[in-house]
């Protein structure tokens, strides 16, 4: 946000004078997100008592990677029994894996037209943002590094990979750069540009949202040449509108026609994502409420199967 100037205002000791004082001032304020709600959801993912059957302790018990041995317990996978050290020690032990570190987690903000719009009274971008804060969050906790891309138009600001949650405020102040924009996402520019910035195989996780089969082919013949060499996340709000108007009892013939376009809509929407989900993307489509973790769950369960 710019600030170009600065209104001041006193009154004298008797109160009987006031003075008034305009200072032109034309200084650059950055807006960053509140990340309070990132923090506290953080904390809750991380505890004992998380909700929605997100497994948060990642660094021990699951993944290839081997750490250690243990004592063999009831309601232990038999599979993880080390014999040959079983036999040594005379008492059975099972090796123990930790889920590999050092990933790379890329966050691609979509910031155009489409994902500008309002939904529940917020841009569908600072939802996005919140929940791709959110993730960055865990994942740089877990080890990983993870890097924030905007684009609408042409390529916009981007952090580079950042370790460690010490880096965290760098993430914050990346995505406080990214501005809504009224022009139409170029994909093909966009992409391309991404993939020329990432050495090897990462999460590629796209922020973006499509109305129709026409307005997504650009989006869906760049996403394919994306995953030819890494894994990508389409992450998309469900459009609640739709759905509504599509499910509504129709009380007169504009809304039969209003319920046959959103139902067409949706239509399309769903073949987008079948074609999506052909080509290997793994795609998240949920609430806003319910989006974040979603989005936590979903990057976790991509480490436990070693996808990456």
């Amino acid at each position: 946000a710019r600030i170009e100037r600065l209104w001041s205002r006193w009154r004298g000791p008797l109160g009987l004078v006031q003075k008034r004082h305009v200072q032109e001032i034309g200084i650059e304020v950055p807006v960053t997100p509140n990340v309070r709600w990132v923090r506290d959801e953080a904390i809750r993912l991380f505890s004992r008592d998380a909700e929605f059957g997100i497994k948060t302790q990642i660094e021990r018990g699951d993944g290839s990677e081997f750490d250690a041995l243990r004592e063999f317990t009831a309601g232990m996978d038999r599979r993880a029994i080390d014999w040959k050290h079983s036999a040594r020690h005379r008492h059975l032990l099972a090796k123990e894996f930790k889920t590999e570190r050092n990933h790379n987690i890329v966050f691609a903000f979509d910031t155009g037209r489409l994902m500008s719009e309002p939904l529940g009274g917020v841009p569908k971008i600072d939802r996005a943002v919140t929940a791709g804060l959110l993730l960055a969050y865990v994942s740089l906790r877990s080890g990983d590094r993870t890097m924030f891309y905007g684009f609408a138009s042409k390529p916009g600001v981007t952090s580079g990979f950042l370790t460690g949650t010490s880096s965290f405020p760098k993430a914050q102040a990346t995505v406080a750069e990214m501005d809504y924009s009224d022009e139409e996402a170029n994909f093909t520019l966009a992409l391309t540009n991404l993939a020329g910035r990432l050495e090897r195989r990462s999460l590629v996780i796209i922020f973006s949202d499509f109305v129709d089969t026409i307005s997504a082919e650009l989006m869906l013949e760049n996403v394919k040449r994306l995953t030819d060499r890494h894994l990508v996340l389409f992450a998309t709000f469900e459009d609640e509108a739709l759905s509504t108007m599509a499910d509504a009892a129709p009380e007169n013939p504009e809304d039969v026609a209003r319920a046959v376009i959103a139902d067409t809509l949706l239509s399309e929407r769903d073949l987008v994502f079948r074609r999506l989900q052909r080509m290997g993307v793994q795609i998240i489509e949920s609430r806003p409420e319910h989006f974040g973790a979603e989005l936590v769950s979903r990057y976790l369960q991509i480490k436990q199967r070693d996808m990456l």
